[in-house]
């Protein structure tokens, strides 16, 4: 019986293997490093079966660590947003997303990856994925935006964890409205406000 015209050649484990490798070389190396193919070559695969199952190199990433819709759905929106809204843009999107059927998955699978040895996939998808997409933008003064972007994923990490991983209450309950509203403006500060530099000794 000849294969689906289109499809290229590949075993039943190939997608699992796949995986497997791509955990491994975005864990050891970051999300910039690795090629899909060198995934395709550690898995015994060809690169277009890759592509096949996953698509970019950012939707196989999110499968990689279970992240159940694709980052540039989430991220893509941002490049046409005013750099002056992106304070409020992103927890009024992440948060509902987060609330959502799909978001309790990714808050799982967070939760095991803080728990685990898997904190080089969170780290570089951080540090290489978001900062990439958004730095560029917050660059003011150059050289800035990384730090920019990382006092973001502090504030927003912190909120996933009181929220979804403690549950703290009331704020585990609040309105996804109210929260979004209430960090907007320190979100904003970190991406286009003055930064403090390190204190000068006396």
């Amino acid at each position: 019986m000849s294969r689906r015209p289109g499809r290229p050649a590949g075993g039943s484990d190939s997608r699992d293997r796949i995986l497997d490798h791509a955990r491994e070389l975005f864990a050891r190396n970051g999300f910039d490093k690795t090629s899909v193919r060198s995934i395709a070559a550690g898995a015994g695969v060809d690169a277009a079966l890759v592509h096949h199952y996953f698509g970019t190199k950012q939707q196989l990433f999110a499968a990689a660590i279970h992240i159940p819709i694709d980052p540039m759905q989430v991220i893509g929106p941002m490049r046409e947003t005013p750099v002056d809204q992106l304070g409020l843009m992103l927890p009024s999107t992440l948060l509902p997303l987060w609330d959502s059927e799909l978001g309790a998955g990714f808050i799982a699978t967070l939760r095991s990856l803080l728990a685990g040895n898997d904190v080089g996939l969170v780290r570089s998808f951080v540090q290489e994925v978001i900062a990439v997409e958004l730095g560029g933008r917050v660059d003011d003064p150059p050289g800035s935006g990384r730090v920019r972007v990382q006092f973001v994923a502090s504030q927003l990490v912190g909120v996933v964890i009181a929220r979804y991983i403690l549950e703290l209450e009331p704020f585990a309950t609040l309105p996804v409205d109210q929260i979004a509203r209430t960090i907007a403006p320190n979100l904003q500060r970190y991406l286009t406000g003055e930064l403090p530099g390190p204190a000068q000794e006396s």
